[in-house]
C-alpha cells in the first residue's frame, strides 16, 4: 500500500566558489560556482489531500518568519510543475519545517522546492533518476538542481547545470547569520554598478581550489574561497566587513560571504576550533546569531514514509 505522506530533508549549501560573468543580452549572468551541502536542514513533508483542496503550504520552524506561504513560494511552485509533468493528484500539503535562514545567500527556498520534488518522486513512486528530478528543479530556481544532488558540485550557466566534483575529508563551517536578508536581484545589481565600466572575463572554476578539494585539505581551501558578489554584498550591508574581519582575527581558516548573502562562512580547523569561534562571535555583537554546521552532506533524500 503506498504512503499517505513522506519527509524528505534538504541541506543548505555554500558556495566555496562565485564567479560571476558579465551581463548577459537575456538579463542574466553567466556563473562558475562550486558548491558544498552542509548539515543545516529543512525537513519538508509532501502528503496527500482531501479533494478540492489544491495545494496548502504551512511552514515552521526557527527560520520561518518571512517566508511566503501563497504560490509564490518555491515549494508550491516545485509542486505545480510536478502536478502538471506527471498527472499526479493536484491535492498535496506541504509542510516545510524550516532551519535554513531566509534570503541568507544557503538556497533555503530552493532547498524547500528540492525536497517536494524528491519527495513526491517516493510519494507516487515515479522512479524518476537524480538528473531528471535535477531537470525540474532547473525549471524553478537556479540552486534547486543542486540541492537534489548534494556533496559537492561545480555549477556552470546559470549555476544550474551540476556536475558532481571530487573530495576528500569533511569541513567544519561555523555560519555567521544576519537577522535579515539580502534580495539577490538587488545584489547582482550592485555587483554590476560596481564593475559599470571594466572588463569581465567569462568565469572559470578555480583550479587551486579543487585541488583542496581533491586533497582533503582544508587549510589549502580557506586560501581559495572566492566569491564575486561578496563586494556588492558588503557594499549594500557594509557590516559585513566587520563579521569577516572578526571571524579571521579568531583564526578562521578563510571567511567568505555565502551566495548573495548575507550569510557568512567561515571555514576552521575542527569543532574545537569552531566552538572558539562561535564563542568569538556570539559576543562580538555584531551579528544575530551563529550556527555550526559540517560538509559535504548528502542532498535531498526522504528520511521516513507515513
Amino acid at each position: 500500500m503506498r504512503s499517505r505522506g513522506v519527509i524528505a530533508r534538504v541541506p543548505a549549501k555554500v558556495n566555496l566558489q562565485l564567479a560571476v560573468g558579465p551581463l548577459g543580452t537575456d538579463g542574466f549572468h553567466e556563473v562558475t560556482t562550486v558548491f558544498q551541502a552542509i548539515s543545516l536542514f529543512d525537513d519538508v513533508t509532501v502528503e496527500t489531500a482531501a479533494e478540492n483542496n489544491g495545494i496548502s503550504i504551512q511552514v515552521t520552524g526557527q527560520t520561518s518568519t518571512g517566508v511566503p506561504s501563497d504560490s509564490s513560494n518555491l515549494a508550491v511552485k516545485a509542486a505545480t510543475l510536478m502536478i502538471k509533468n506527471y498527472d499526479l493528484p493536484s491535492d498535496i500539503n506541504i509542510k516545510l519545517k524550516k532551519e535554513i535562514p531566509v534570503a541568507g545567500g544557503m538556497a533555503g527556498g530552493s532547498a524547500d522546492a528540492a525536497g517536494v520534488i524528491v519527495g513526491l518522486d517516493s510519494l507516487f513512486e515515479l522512479g524518476l533518476s537524480r538528473d531528471e528530478m535535477e531537470m525540474v528543479g532547473s525549471k524553478i530556481g537556479t540552486d534547486v538542481p543542486f540541492s537534489i544532488c548534494g556533496g559537492v558540485a561545480i555549477g556552470t550557466g546559470r549555476g544550474d547545470q551540476i556536475t558532481p566534483a571530487l573530495f576528500k575529508g569533511s569541513y567544519n563551517w561555523v555560519l555567521a547569520l544576519s537577522g535579515q536578508g539580502l534580495a539577490t536581484p538587488s545584489v547582482y545589481a550592485e555587483c554590476d554598478r560596481l564593475r559599470e565600466g571594466l572588463s569581465i572575463s567569462t568565469p572559470v572554476v578555480s583550479e587551486h581550489l579543487m585541488q583542496a578539494l581533491r586533497a582533503g585539505d582544508a587549510k589549502a581551501l580557506g586560501k581559495s574561497l572566492s566569491n564575486d558578489l561578496q563586494p556588492a554584498a558588503c557594499s549594500l550591508r557594509p557590516a559585513l566587513r566587520l563579521v569577516l574581519d572578526v571571524g579571521l582575527d579568531y583564526g578562521a581558516l578563510g571567511g567568505i560571504v555565502s551566495g548573495s548573502g548575507p550569510t557568512v562562512a567561515f571555514l576552521v580547523k575542527d569543532e574545537e576550533h569552531a566552538m572558539d569561534l562561535t564563542v568569538a562571535l556570539s559576543s562580538s555583537g555584531v551579528i544575530s546569531s551563529v550556527v555550526r554546521a559540517s560538509g559535504a552532506v548528502a542532498g535531498a533524500r526522504i528520511i521516513e514514509s507515513f
